[in-house]
């Protein structure tokens, strides 16, 4: 699976997402293309998972209860948005592969964003309002797509987070 996920990136950065495919990555990483589609239904599952392994091995969220709730979601916020940010090619895949209607991308999609709601929750406390913590769902998963639609740099993604976990929590 490592494998695969680095010849993926390195196809990602030489053909970008419209060249890759899952028989190219197998034959990068040096192994059979029914291997790779064992693990993989199609690039946009291929693309997820990427996303998804980098998510997962994020440290656990910090609960500095010293610091405000505002200032704890944007510190979570961050981590989440800058996920891919020093991986262009690979954040533009995502774009586009999260969207897709593949089963095994839903399944992946669903992981991911139980994982923001759990980073989040860890963040803000047990008694989080519902509604703040769905509209930072919203705020995140719609600054990650705004960047990588190319309409805000990755880098501006926390100060812009930070402005809006301040607005929904004061």
């Amino acid at each position: 699976m490592q494998r695969l996920g680095d010849a993926a990136l390195k196809e990602l950065q030489e053909l970008g997402y419209d060249g890759l495919t899952v028989r190219n990555v197998a034959r990068r990483a040096g192994v059979a293309p029914a291997t790779a589609y064992n693990y993989f239904a199609s690039r946009e599952h291929l693309v997820t998972e990427m996303f998804w392994r980098r998510l997962q091995a994020l440290p656990p969220a910090k609960v500095d209860k010293r610091r405000t709730a505002a200032s704890r979601a944007a510190a979570v916020l961050s981590e989440m948005a800058l996920l891919v940010a020093d991986e262009p090619e690979l954040a533009a895949a995502c774009t586009v592969a999260m969207l897709s209607n593949d089963p095994d991308v839903k399944v992946l999609r669903d992981r991911i964003g139980l994982t923001w709601h759990l980073r989040l929750q860890a963040a803000l406390g047990d008694s989080a309002d519902p509604a703040v913590l769905r509209s930072l769902e919203f705020a995140v998963s719609g600054a990650m797509l705004q960047a990588g639609m190319g309409h805000l740099d990755y880098t501006d993604l926390p100060d812009q987070l930070a402005v809006t976990a301040e607005l929904l929590l004061g």
